[in-house]
């Protein structure tokens, strides 16, 4: 990883994206080790998270994620599904963060140094490339070991540096402790024991 101890940075976090990545490499991300690991890196900025919920529900499985998140250091922002009926009759439920997460580096990209994007969604490939007019390095975290690769080629070869999520694994992912099983449970998205 190239950081530089006084440089500005910030952390964009596609969600739904980081989540399937971890998990098609089959490890919980432990995200106060993330938050930690890169405010070591320089001067961490802001740590935006990125994520759909579906309002109606009595309980959300990710409810319990987005609160510890929103209580350690992540700032959140979360937007209600979209239920429709697609061409075949079918019901679907779309919640896509890919606007609220553009609109907010493009907003934030004056004041950093390095933006690091936890996503592999190829249609960031745009705001990227938007971003290094502007001077600043982009860090693209996703994986090319699942399969099918998380990530996309042309984000892949925009970014200013792409680090494997795979490699990441050891400093960022859930250590299972029995003591602390609370804690991991919450930081994991799933409901506390």
């Amino acid at each position: 990883m190239i950081f530089y101890p006084q440089e500005k940075i910030a952390l964009f976090i596609d969600g739904a994206n980081l989540y399937s990545a971890a998990r098609a490499l089959q490890f919980d991300i432990d995200y106060k080790r993330l938050l930690e690991l890169f405010g070591s890196k320089g001067r961490l900025i802001r740590a935006f998270y990125y994520t759909a919920m579906i309002e109606d529900q009595e309980y959300s499985p990710i409810r319990p994620l987005v609160d510890w998140l929103d209580y350690n250091g992540y700032t959140m922002v979360t937007k209600p599904t979209k239920e429709y009926t697609d061409g075949m009759g079918r019901r679907k439920i779309k919640g896509n963060m890919d606007i609220e997460l553009a609109i907010d580096v493009m907003e934030m990209a004056q004041y950093l140094d390095h933006i690091v994007l936890f996503s592999g969604d190829g249609d960031f490939r745009r705001l990227v490339e938007a971003v290094q007019r502007k001077g600043v390095r982009v860090t693209v975290v996703s994986t090319i070991r699942s399969s099918p690769p998380m990530v996309a080629d042309e984000l892949r070869r925009q970014a200013d540096t792409f680090l494997e999520l795979q490699e990441l694994a050891p400093s960022i992912m859930r250590v299972h402790h029995r003591e602390d099983s609370r804690q991991q449970a919450v930081t994991a998205g799933y409901p506390a024991p």
